[in-house]
């Protein structure tokens, strides 16, 4: 195929021709890189794919396209509120068995409202790898679409009973400073074999339980539920032959959903398939139940829940809608100052031509799965509702290319779905973005992702009344230290510990530093607010770092930006981050859990004057 035909193929498929380059310029990308996109993208190279046949329509440009809007709450339209943002294994109970679960959130949810708060902000709740407990990051689950059995308070389940054996292990469990997650998912998942059989035979009835809401359920999840559950079961079976819990080690009979092999090995355990759909189910129960209790506890927003960009290669999603996902490419990023080489998130994405297919979308279902629970959901990587960085397999990340999506349809599907729900939704809009597309979030009524620390320009940190309304304003996200660890220059030296960063780079990053300390420090008293008289050096006290830390959620809470989110572990003061991007095996990122009890929250200082200073700032009305 000559150059310009396969240009001409390439574009017609929403292949951006250029890229962009760590010194700023678009760089063209090569014939091979077009070629493996449009292999990935399932386009057939010595043809030109009929519109009606597989093809993404691209939309068309127009200054005067009128944008579909998503749901806002009326009471936002008089009133700034605020929420505090956690990540929910993080939790730290006298009752949980070493990893923070649903009634956890639900007794969070009650402090949260008695402080003021209308909003919990948590990370992924989406399913993992249950037979590879320590694959445990929220933002590489294996399906979107079903829960993290793990967070089941087995405790608070009928039929349930202790004993002692199982409660000396469950101390040893919470004792821990990091989330055993094979410890943990061994010790539920026995615990709910154990029941199982009374449920399976409806000799447990509780009203919160009924049984009748479980056949309902499996109705309602239909194949996409079995079919999640029929990869648990291979996934264990997998495992246990000295396979991967990933189906992409599996078997070649065992890769596709409908092989013979595989409709054989769901009739020979189909009481087993049925445990991992009730696995679902009591998940969806306990945390409708959590839903329920924060509104009840005040909280006029709820849940917040995060989505992730994409899924596992190699999980349940890819193996049960094969023809949904890019196949031979995966999410990441082109190459930029901090990361020259590019990035490959190793992330499967859906095809631009099957996101947003049919009544029933992948998408739609995606954001209906989270917002059913939620009053508001974040989109992380809100580039991906126009474009995503696709890395063909094989292929280093500057080798990979910009992939159009169908955004005033994806947009369409958010304003109808969150309507539905009831559920305003908020786009992480950080990092590399196309140009305008703040402006069309804005105008479809989708909050805007602003970080107290990204917020600068060449004067330094933008002033609080700049921000955004139509925005959630904060300091920092699981990626980030806390606002003390910033300040002491901790995000700096672990990306040099870590071999992120070299050592000549990170001594000018740490100079930097001196220059944002200054900045916010100017900042803050521009914004009429209090300093610590010595708040001059990076080592200073804590209970100066405190003092600041009050003053910063203030600033955050003065800002036009209708949501503004506390995070947790600004409160308690961790010095452990919860992940350092960029590692893998050198750091333990989601593991770390809080260093206060759950019920000891109320007796933080820290605590106690951050929430007083955002209730101040922020009034109900």
């Amino acid at each position: 195929m000559k150059s310009a035909e396969l240009d001409k193929l390439a574009r017609r498929h929403g292949i951006s021709l250029t890229r962009p380059s760590p010194d700023n310029r678009e760089v063209a990308i090569s014939g091979e890189t077009k070629r493996k996109i449009l292999s990935a993208l399932k386009i057939d190279l010595p043809g030109t794919a009929d519109p009606e046949n597989g093809t993404p329509r691209l939309e068309p440009k127009s200054a005067a396209k009128k944008i579909a809007r998503s749901f806002l709450p009326d009471f936002l339209s008089r009133t700034r509120v605020w929420g505090v943002s956690l990540q929910l294994y993080e939790l730290r109970s006298a009752r949980n068995w070493g990893i923070g679960d649903f009634e956890d959130l639900s007794d969070m949810a009650d402090l949260a409202g008695s402080l003021g708060a209308d909003f919990i902000g948590l990370t992924p709740l989406h399913a993992p790898f249950l037979a590879d407990p320590d694959r445990c990051s929220p933002y590489e689950p294996s399906s979107r679409q079903h829960l993290n059995p793990l967070y089941i308070a087995v405790d608070r389940l009928p039929g349930f009973a202790c004993s002692p054996e199982l409660e000396r292990q469950l101390a040893s469990l919470r004792q821990t400073d990091l989330v055993d997650y094979a410890g943990v998912a061994q010790i539920k998942l026995r615990a709910l074999r154990d029941l199982w059989p009374a449920w399976r035979q409806r000799s447990v009835i509780d009203d919160a339980y009924d049984p009748a809401d479980f056949d309902a359920f499996i109705t309602q999840g239909g194949d996409s539920l079995r079919l999640h559950a029929l990869f648990e079961c291979l996934s264990f079976s997998m495992v246990e032959r000295g396979a991967g819990a990933g189906w992409q080690w599996w078997p070649a009979d065992f890769r596709r959903f409908d092989s013979a092999v595989v409709t054989e090995f769901e009739r020979g355990h189909a009481d087993d398939v049925r445990f991992h759909m009730w696995l679902q189910w009591l998940a969806h129960r306990q945390l409708m139940q959590a839903a329920d209790r924060a509104r009840k506890a005040g909280l006029r927003i709820g849940l917040y829940l995060d989505l992730a960009v994409g899924e596992a290669v190699d999980g349940s999603a890819t193996w049960s809608e094969p023809d949904t996902y890019v196949a031979k490419a995966t999410i990441g990023s082109p190459p930029d100052p901090f990361a020259v080489e590019g990035q490959d998130w190793h992330l499967a994405g859906y095809l631009p031509s099957a996101i947003a297919a049919g009544e029933m979308s992948p998408f739609r279902r995606m954001v209906s799965a989270a917002m059913r629970y939620a009053g508001a959901i974040r989109i992380d990587h809100a580039a991906a509702l126009r474009r995503l960085f696709l890395v063909p397999l094989g292929s280093r990340p500057d080798g990979g290319a910009y992939v159009r999506y169908p955004q005033d349809r994806l947009l369409q599907i958010l304003a109808e779905v969150s309507a539905e729900h009831r559920c305003l939704v908020i786009g992480e809009d950080l990092g590399l973005i196309p140009k305008g597309l703040q402006d069309d979030l804005a105008a479809a009524q989708i909050l805007s992702y602003r970080i107290l620390s990204y917020e600068q320009d060449e004067k330094g940190f933008k002033p609080a009344d700049v921000y955004p309304v139509l925005a959630l304003a904060c300091i920092s996200t699981h990626d980030h230290q806390t606002l003390a660890g910033w300040w002491r220059g901790a995000d700096i030296r672990a990306r040099c510990d870590h071999g992120i960063v070299p050592p000549d780079l990170t001594e000018k990053h740490l100079e930097d530093r001196k220059r944002e300390r200054r900045n916010l420090k100017a900042a803050l008293k521009a914004a009429g607010l209090d300093l610590p008289a010595r708040l001059s050096q990076a080592r200073a006290s804590e209970d100066t770092l405190r003092e600041l830390t009050v003053s910063a959620y203030r600033f955050i809470a003065r800002t036009p930006s209708l949501l503004a989110a506390v995070r947790l572990a600004d409160l308690t003061d961790e010095k452990r981050p919860t992940n350092v991007p960029g590692t893998s095996n050198s750091y333990p990122n989601w593991k770390p859990k809080l260093s206060v009890l759950l019920a000891d929250l109320m007796s933080s200082p820290l605590l106690k004057s951050v929430t007083a200073a955002m209730r101040e700032e922020r009034p109900r009305e």
